[in-house]
Order: structure tokens, then C-alpha cells, then sequence
């Protein structure tokens, strides 16, 4: 499947409310991009006139009847704390959508998606285009709190949703990587999204050396199109960029070793 090319709008705000502490959702009309868009690819939203460089948030779902897209955004510096405080009405300038996504396999019945933390963005859009597709979706997400857990009304409707938490004060105490073997030898797709502590964890477990496991890197990006290379991590395969060839890639094509912290 060919990626559409992406365009360049100003999108209406529709909505803008807050989630958990620090964590809002955005939610934008721009049928365009809505159309096009596909589970794991980003928008690069321009903060503010004063700020130069756009910032990169994942699509974490689309609505084609209102022609809307959602972002689950956490307020971590001066671009998405501007983001933060925008209102219904305003209008933001939006390029998208960019990058390469999630490919489902349509012979794939059962799939496993493992998130933590904010990581759930992404996931949540492909678990809805899992669904639709007619699979099985387990969803196993953790964060070191249940405070810092996405709570349940913005969670995908799956088939199963298993809960981690390190200090144990919401569902099994633990961390996602150490997901049970059941769900992964069920699993005939894997898809994971979080930070990269998780991520080197999954590269080390024996159990996920099947080759099958798609992951989503958050990089910082200074253009999203491909022209800077600011974003350029050694694979297996050479140099890629991010934002071009990603930010989806094949687990085991990453050289985790050579990644500079995200």
C-alpha cells in the first residue's frame, strides 16, 4: 500500500480536554488527513509563531463520519504546554499525515499489542483498525503508577486489556515487558510502542525473537519530511531516517546498542 502524500492545512480544533495530569486530548477536523491516515503515522503541528520547528505527535485515532482525528498529548515542554492551552475554534497549522505505519497482515487473526505509558497513542488507532479487520486484539499496557495509566474511557475496545504497574496499585504488579508467555505464543502479530528502556527489555527476551514484532520509535524531529536527517538511527539495514522509513520498524532491524537515548 502506498502512502498518501501529505498536505498541509489549517485544522479547526474541535475539542481539547484534559485526560489524566499532564496528558490532554486533542482532537482536529481535517477530513484530508483522515482519509489518508494510517495507524502509526504522525502529524507535525506548528506551536505558536514564535516557535520554528513543528513538533510530532502520533494519529491515536480518526473518526471518518466527522472527519476529525484525536492526539493523545503529554504537556512535557513550551510547544505541547501551548497545545495545552489552545480552544475549540482556534485553528492549527498541521502537515500530515507523515511517515510509515503499522502493517497488519490480513491472515493475521490474533494480535498482541504491548504499550507503556503514552505509548498507548499510537496503539489505540491500530487497535481500532485490528477490530475493524475482524482480530482478536490483546492490549497489555503499563506505567509505573496507576495514576500514570490511561484510564479506561480512552482505552480501544479489545477482546482482552491486561494492566501493569510496577508499584502493583492497579492490576498485576510488574512491567509490560515481562508479559506472559500465553499471549505472546498466541500472538501471530506483535506491536509495541513506549520508551526505550522497553524496548531494549524486548530485544533482550528470547521470546520475542520471532522477527514478527513491529515497534514504534519517538525520536525528536526537526522537519518530518525527510530533508534534515536529524533524525537518523542505524539499523541492521544502514542508516534510516525516522521520520521517512519509520517511525515504524521491525524490532530486530534497529542496532539497540548504537541508539542514542530518545
Amino acid at each position: 500500500m502506498v502512502d498518501a502524500k501529505p498536505v498541509l492545512i489549517q485544522a479547526r480544533i474541535t475539542a481539547n480536554n484534559p485526560v489524566m495530569p499532564g496528558v490532554f486530548q486533542l482532537k482536529l477536523r481535517c477530513p484530508e488527513i483522515v482519509t489518508a491516515a494510517r495507524p502509526g503515522q504522525f502529524v507535525m503541528i506548528k506551536c505558536g509563531a514564535d516557535r520554528l520547528l513543528r513538533r510530532p505527535i502520533s494519529i491515536s485515532g480518526t473518526d471518518i463520519a466527522t472527519g476529525e482525528i484525536s492526539l493523545l498529548i503529554a504537556a512535557v515542554g513550551k510547544g505541547t504546554d501551548w497545545l495545552a492551552q489552545r480552544t475549540t475554534g482556534e485553528h492549527l497549522d498541521v502537515l500530515g499525515p507523515l511517515g510509515r505505519g503499522f502493517s497488519l497482515e490480513p491472515g493475521a487473526d490474533k494480535v498482541l499489542l504491548i504499550g507503556g505509558g503514552m505509548g498507548i497513542a499510537p496503539l489505540n488507532f491500530l487497535a481500532e483498525q485490528a477490530a475493524a479487520m475482524g482480530k482478536a486484539v490483546t492490549l497489555v499496557l503499563g506505567a509505573r503508577t496507576g495514576a500514570m495509566l490511561c484510564p479506561a474511557s480512552h482505552l480501544p475496545e479489545v477482546n482482552e486489556r491486561v494492566l501493569c504497574t510496577e508499584d502493583a496499585s492497579v492490576g498485576i504488579k510488574g512491567r509490560v515487558t515481562e508479559c506472559p508467555d500465553d499471549y505472546i505464543a498466541a500472538a501471530a502479530q506483535i506491536f509495541a510502542c513506549g520508551p526505550l528502556p522497553m524496548y531494549r527489555a524486548l530485544a533482550k527476551d528470547p521470546r520475542f525473537n520471532s522477527g514478527n514484532i513491529q515497534v514504534s520509535l519517538e525520536v525528536r524531529m526537526a522537519c518530518g519530511t525527510g530533508l534534515c536527517y536529524g533524525c537518523t538511527i542505524n539499523t541492521r539495514g544502514g542508516l534510516r531516517q525516522v521520520c521517512r522509513h519509520g517511525p515504524v520498524f521491525n524490532m530486530n532491524d534497529i542496532l539497540w546498542e548504537e541508539l542514542a537515548d530518545l
